[in-house]
């Protein structure tokens, strides 16, 4: 999942403002009253609301408390209960029959049912909705040669038997696949309200029907503030404390420190300098993240000189080398996040043969290691190898206060290898997105969170035709290992495991990406804001508990 990536706005403008002191004085967490209403900090803006569209963890962390698929994933990633009460799974793990609560509605009255199910995950998987999604349907049936183009949506592996039983049929079985249903991706569509709202479907809250713990209201698809309210309806509402969730972006950790101490934000975030003053502070938290920060280099960048520089093995290493990440850390991030040891985040999952983590099992030490001789060495040899005696290229990423730091940190880096300018770019979370999907950047800063507890969740982004795949990384050693982790060792747990670490270390050995932290968020959190179920992976936050003590 994108992340979403990294720290905040500027200044919140004036309406914001006011309309953060409406909240802060609202008798919420942050005035110590029983009333159930909390102002949260987001550090970035919201992007969509279409379930099909979803990527990112602000995103995610709305549909996932206003919306519900087959199950809910709960405290310490567990599978809970959600919009199926019961399950089996038959044909040799190859075939799901869900048994559907007949309880459940939609926020427009109509029943939740399977056809829900299968109107929404047709519709993500069609290629006309260009969902960046629909490669995590792979593994259902007929689901990659629909999203190919090679077949028609209605074969898709998941028909309804009538309103409340729900078939899912795979290819070949998925050791993930409920992890999965709990992901929003997965979660089901109201046709009805799709086909009435058609290209403006959850671009603004209205625009949008829900059938989770709450409804949203306020967003009008780029203001920076939007409520959750408790959704009378919901099947489980009697579990629902919260009347009032207000989320307000907040792009400036300064911004948002003054907030919270004035009591108008009872969840903010830290910057690193912040982070040394308010450690031992009572309502200190920190949250670790399943999530890396890295360097992608466009491969089919719009200049041919940097298109073919990125397509040198020695400049893209050179480039890694060159960034001093412990520094980085420490020095300039200073808010607990740590180096990276690879692409795949630490401690996601643990090997079956010798329980060692992944990370660990998958380290290629040169991959993330800092040797400024050496990279000014190799960057020297590149240049000369493409023709080149200089490049001048740019740098994207967010306009937040971390990425910023973060730009102009590998901006200097950078720079002292001689012969390299380098122009950062920094612009709204929405727009780095779509500027990297399209293609539109030189190298970019990115982010990505998994989707669940299995480092395939990281993985696949990087296979040849991957949606995800923006800089265009082609490797049929890297292809053939996660193709053979998907198909022909699926069931053998420890075949699998090794051809997941042999597609980490090929992408490292490559330089595919530079990896350069694992994520770490301080939070000041009023104590007594209880019932959060935090989450490293996938879907983060889980508000469904949650309630003002």
């Amino acid at each position: 999942m994108n992340l979403k990536t990294a720290a905040k706005v500027t200044v919140v403008a004036g309406a914001s403002l006011l309309f953060l002191a409406a909240c802060g004085s609202n008798k919420s967490g942050s005035t110590g009253s029983t009333k159930q209403v909390a102002t949260i900090a987001q550090k970035s803006e919201l992007p969509t609301m279409d379930i099909s569209k979803s990527t990112d963890v602000t995103s995610s962390t709305a549909l996932n408390n206003t919306n519900e698929g087959l199950y809910r994933i709960g405290k310490d990633s567990a599978i809970t209960p959600g919009i199926a009460k019961a399950t089996k799974i038959t044909n040799g793990g190859k075939t799901y029959t869900f048994t559907l609560r007949k309880n459940a509605k939609w926020s427009n009255g109509d029943k939740v049912t399977a056809h829900d199910f299968v109107y929404g995950w047709q519709r993500t998987v069609n290629p006309k909705t260009a969902s960046q999604y629909a490669y995590l349907y792979s593994g259902i049936k007929n689901a990659d040669a629909i999203v190919n183009g090679k077949k028609a949506v209605s074969t898709l592996g998941i028909k309804a038997e009538g309103n409340y039983k729900l078939v899912v049929t795979l290819d070949h079985p998925i050791s993930y696949f409920k992890k999965l249903m709990g992901f929003v991706n997965f979660f089901p569509q109201n046709e009805k309200t799709v086909k009435k709202y058609g290209s403006k479907y959850g671009t603004t809250s209205t625009a949008m029907v829900y059938n989770g713990p709450y409804k949203m209201s306020g967003w009008t698809g780029t203001n920076l503030t939007w409520k959750l309210t408790k959704n009378k309806d919901y099947w489980d509402a009697k579990n629902v404390k919260m009347q009032t969730i207000n989320f307000q972006v907040v792009k400036d950790n300064s911004t948002g420190l003054n907030l919270f101490n004035s009591n108008k934000l009872d969840d903010a975030i830290l910057s690193g300098t912040q982070v040394k003053s308010y450690k031992t502070n009572k309502n200190f938290v920190l949250r670790k993240v399943a999530s890396t920060f890295y360097v992608e280099y466009n491969r089919k960048a719009s200049n041919s000189t940097v298109a073919k520089a990125f397509k040198n093995a020695k400049i893209r290493e050179a480039m890694s080398l060159a960034i001093n990440r412990k520094q980085f850390v420490n020095d300039v991030l200073a808010d607990g996040s740590t180096v990276s040891k690879g692409y795949v985040s630490s401690d996601l999952a643990k090997s079956p043969i010798n329980g060692k983590d992944f990370a660990d099992d998958a380290y290629v030490k040169n991959s993330v290691t800092y040797d400024m001789t050496k990279a000014k060495k190799l960057y020297k040899e590149g240049l000369k190898e493409i023709g080149a005696k200089s490049l001048n290229i740019k740098l994207l990423s967010d306009d937040t206060d971390g990425a910023k730091k973060t730009t102009e940190y590998i901006q200097g880096q950078w720079q002292k290898l001689g012969n390299l300018k380098v122009t950062n770019q920094n612009v709204p979370f929405k727009t780095r997105l779509q500027r990297s999907q399209n293609g539109n950047f030189d190298t970019v800063i990115s982010a990505w969170s998994a989707d669940f507890t299995d480092p395939i969740s990281f993985l696949s982004l990087f296979t040849s035709d991957n949606s995800y795949n923006n800089g265009r990384y082609n490797s049929s050693t890297f292809d053939n290992y996660i193709k053979a982790a998907e198909g022909k060792d699926a069931n053998d747990t420890k075949a699998r495991w090794t051809d997941m670490v042999n597609a980490e270390k090929t992408l490292m050995k490559d330089t595919g990406v530079a990896p350069i932290y694992q994520q770490t968020e301080a939070h000041l959190v009023r104590t007594n804001l209880k019932g959060i179920i935090y989450n490293t992976a996938g879907v983060q936050y889980n508000y469904k508990y949650m309630y003002v003590k």
